[in-house]
């Protein structure tokens, strides 16, 4: 098994189904500053893939702010024998570009 890439367009579509849940892997700060309306966060500095969030039948796919590190946590959670091998290809910023909306702090 390998890590998958998802496109911006696909995970929102995912999302917009409730097919999926976003765990962004940036740290605090960063995740204060913007986010993807609800993603889930969990700091690839302290990730452990047995203290995720119960996505429940939903699928998790990593984020980040680029797509190294949530393809990091994939490769981290294949590693531990758990199936969570999908992260956004580009992170955040491709999720921008492609011109899907953030939330940003007040």
């Amino acid at each position: 098994m390998s890590v998958q890439n998802l496109s911006a367009t696909e995970v929102a579509q995912l999302l917009q189904q409730d097919a999926i849940l976003l765990v962004d892997v940036r740290e605090a700060h960063e995740y204060a500053v913007e986010r993807i309306s609800g993603a889930a966060h969990c700091p690839l500095s302290r990730f452990d893939p047995r203290s995720l969030p119960k996505a429940g039948k939903r699928a998790i796919v990593f984020s980040c702010a680029s797509g190294v590190r949530s393809a990091r946590a994939a490769a981290i959670c294949l590693a531990a024998g758990l199936a969570h091998d999908r992260h956004l290809k580009g992170g955040i910023q491709a999720w921008k570009a492609s011109g899907l909306p953030v939330e940003r702090s007040r």
